[in-house]
């Protein structure tokens, strides 16, 4: 069945965040709560709740437009509308009995065949299905979000013996390709997989650091990096997702969890947790956590830590415990100290806990590592971890913390293997089983491990990804842009040239965090500190020659960015035939931070794109003004979708909500483009030259006099602003792509010779701050 109107029942934390991610999607939502005693709108809490997602940042929304979408209402007047809803979610309090009684009122107003699923995070469905009609219970499941969720890729469903395949399907695809999910069938146990596992995890760190007396610092410095779980600890993750989140997981557990359970025997109670709860240090959305920030005598910030021993707060310190300070996984746990026994202790109740239970609560010890790495952020699951560890040694790990040896570690086997490029898990019952992927599905990953690249170089390297469509993938340090990753550009689009039809589009995508952080500024600052000018003048040349060669290439070009795309890979999207953005794509040109205006034609593009924008403002100086203030103030898009109203998307391009399908998204547009391609073809366009410049400079001096700008980013706004313009031309005349390049060029090799703009660069690559001069 096709979902095409949704509703969410709560409109709290997580519901209001349900029906925001319903929206980015593009399907209208209706939004539900109580009506509060006295209460002259009888809407405040759905409509308060979205009014505040508007501000929230991170923000829930993809875009205004999204809020647009979802309809503020309350569950005394509205739920007649439910029965024009394809989709309920009820997101009310985790209290069975208010469950139970939303789910008598869903029943007398639905649609026969309309989804209802619970967001519960540990109230097994068994309970929730308790006494409702089997016409009920057929079309209901539990959809378990990960708070925020918009962020959390992770989506957990737990399908009941009466639950129909067709009720599940239809959620599944939804969420998966819709909502851009990574789905996990999960069985119907207490907490699921993520939560039961992460709970034990937390538990554990918790209560050995307490009891072995380590500091918050060194516990969170041993139990974050080192083993591939949150760089901020237990300690710090706690803080981010608020104290008070313990003792309800713990309590909801109690209930839940069988009394012989290992999670049971662990959790206790701190004095120094309930005070800090009841004093409002819940974390960052209090006072402070186990961690705040305060302003020290001279008025600058300083980080305290708490003394998990006086709960006194202190000036926070870096670790001096040698294990601590150690990065190798398996150093610290044969280290000696405190820290060591600590890692041993923690690893050893979370690995023993997830091998004894991922029989009994997941269908393969794949989606057990899936699960805690969508929605604890782990960059390796237990069983990968364990596989890095090497399963003997968590063996013993385990028999040396006197807990019992689960099944699946009683063998000296690994549980993931590569067999002729593909990767096989083994099973419960020993077996080994093809991980598979979901149709539409395309990793880079899997094709790396499959065959060898068509060429590689330091910095990038080309793969065939089937179908006559070549890959480059950027893999250099945060993918800054070099010689490297340009020439394999180049070299791609030559293959492709020359293979006589065996390859017949190009795609630009990598599986990294970020697509392309931009050029990489500290070989140009290491180049310019040495005065070797000619060095950059033709790198800038250079770089401008091959995405202008890659703009008119006669086959379609694709990129297919995923998370920060700035700079220089801003660029690559500009000159590419279309685009196909994951939705969480962060893209801005953001040159003028350190003092430089684009040089790879981003100037050239965007003023191209303001004055054809047929949706945008007309006349000479309205279109600069816009596309000035982007490039100015270093904008950069919260989302694929912002990156539209930005210009650096079209309105063609593409938006995967699922990052896993990026590239099979990617490669069907490239190939969807092939037949009848027509090559881009140079339009020249008519600006207004010195006078558009003068119509900026007017407000940069209303900022000078302000304050608000000092000389050195009036010089750099100045150039910019002339670029823009076209330098010396006006209305009448027709400017050329060339002739804005060679403004871009000259812009650029002029700021970068000045002190200020090195200062800028130098301060930015040690800090990760801009600096103002």
């Amino acid at each position: 069945m096709a979902i095409a109107r949704c509703a969410v029942i709560g409109a709290g934390v997580m519901g209001g965040g349900i029906a925001a991610q319903i929206a980015n999607a593009g399907v209208p939502v209706l939004l539900l709560d109580i009506v509060p005693p006295n209460a002259n709108n009888r809407n405040v809490i759905a409509e308060t709740a979205i009014e505040k997602m508007l501000k929230t940042e991170p923000a829930p929304f993809m875009s205004p437009r999204a809020a647009r979408l979802v309809t503020p209402g309350n569950i005394e007047d509205d739920l007649p509308k439910l029965a024009q809803c394809d989709w309920i979610v009820e997101a009310v309090l985790e209290k069975i009995e208010v469950k139970h009684a939303t789910y008598e009122k869903i029943a007398k107003v639905k649609n026969p065949g309309a989804i209802v699923s619970s967001n519960t995070s540990t109230i097994p469905l068994r309970i929730l299905t308790e006494g409702l009609p089997d016409e009920f219970a057929r079309d209901f499941l539990i959809t378990h979000f990960f708070n925020p969720p918009r962020y959390m890729r992770l989506l957990e469903i737990i399908a009941g013996p009466k639950t129909r395949p067709e009720t599940v399907a239809a959620i599944d695809e939804f969420c998966d390709v819709s909502l851009g999910k990574h789905v996990i069938h999960a069985k119907d146990t207490p907490g699921f997989i993520a939560n039961r596992i992460g709970s034990m995890w937390i538990q554990a760190a918790l209560q050995a650091a307490f009891d072995l007396g380590l500091s918050v610092e060194e516990a969170d410095a041993i139990m974050g990096r080192p083993f591939g779980m949150p760089r901020t600890g237990v300690f710090g993750l706690l803080d981010l997702v608020g104290l008070d989140l313990v003792p309800q997981v713990a309590a909801s557990m109690q209930r839940a969890l069988p009394k012989d359970d290992l999670y049971l025997a662990i959790a206790k109670d701190r004095p120094l947790l309930a005070k800090m709860i009841a004093e409002g240090y819940t974390g960052r959305k209090g006072k402070g956590g186990f961690y705040r920030l305060q302003r020290g005598a001279d008025g600058a910030r300083v980080k305290e830590g708490i003394d998990l021993a006086t709960g006194q707060y202190r000036p926070s310190l870096d670790p001096t415990l040698a294990s601590a300070t150690q990065h190798d996984p398996a150093a610290i746990l044969k280290a000696q100290d405190r820290g060591g026994q600590y890692a041993r202790r923690v690893l050893a109740y979370t690995l023993a806990y997830a091998a004894a239970l991922a029989p009994e609560i997941a269908d393969s010890i794949d989606d057990v590592d899936q699960a805690m790495k969508l929605g604890y952020n782990w960059h390796q699951g237990p069983f990968e971890l364990i596989d890095k560890l090497g399963a003997v040694n968590v063996a013993a790990l385990i028999a040396g913390e006197k807990l019992a040896v689960p099944p699946l570690l009683q063998k000296p086997l690994p549980f993931y293997r590569l067999d002729a490029g593909l990767i096989r898990q083994r099973g419960a019952d020993g077996e080994w089983t093809k991980l598979a992927r979901r149709p539409g599905v395309l990793l880079l990953a899997d094709v790396k491990r499959a065959g060898a690249p068509v060429a590689k170089n330091g910095s990038a390297s080309l793969w065939d990804i089937g179908g006559g469509v070549l890959c480059v993938e950027f893999h250099s340090k945060s993918n800054a842009l070099d010689d490297g990753s340009l020439g394999m550009i180049k070299t791609a689009l030559d293959t492709v040239k020359k293979s006589a039809g065996k390859y017949v589009a190009l795609v630009i995508h990598n599986e990294a965090d970020n697509f392309s952080v931009g050029a990489n500024v500290g070989l140009a600052l290491f180049a310019a500190n040495i005065a070797l000018w000619p060095f950059i003048e033709e790198g800038e040349a250079s770089g401008q020659k091959i995405l202008k060669e890659m703009k008119y290439a006669a086959f379609p070009v694709v990129s297919a960015p995923s998370g920060m795309a700035l700079g220089g890979g801003c660029e690559i999207l500009l000159h590419s035939s279309a685009v196909q953005a994951h939705a969480e794509s962060y893209i801005g040109l953001v040159e003028v931070g350190v003092g430089l205006v684009p040089g790879w034609g981003g100037c050239a593009e965007m003023t191209y794109r303001a004055y054809t924008n047929k949706h945008g403002p007309r006349g000479p100086i309205a279109p600069l003004a816009g596309i000035f203030e982007t490039i100015g103030l270093a904008k950069v898009s919260k989302s694929a979708e912002e990156a539209r109203d930005l210009l650096f998307l079209r309105r063609n391009d593409g938006i995967t909500m699922n990052r896993d399908r990026l590239l099979a998204d990617a490669k069907a547009k490239a190939l969807s483009l092939v037949k009848d391609y027509q090559p881009h073809k140079p339009k020249p366009i008519r600006l207004p030259g010195p006078t558009g410049a003068a119509a900026i400079g007017l407000s940069l001096d209303d900022l000078r006099r302000q304050g608000k700008a000092s000389d050195h980013d009036l010089l750099v706004a100045g150039k910019l602003a002339e670029v823009l313009s076209g330098g010396d031309t006006d209305v009448t005349l027709e400017t050329t792509e060339d002739q804005l390049l060679a403004l871009e060029r000259k812009a650029f090799q002029s700021l970068i010779r000045t002190s200020k703009t090195l200062a800028r660069i130098e301060h930015t690559l040690e800090t990760g701050r801009p600096l103002r001069n």
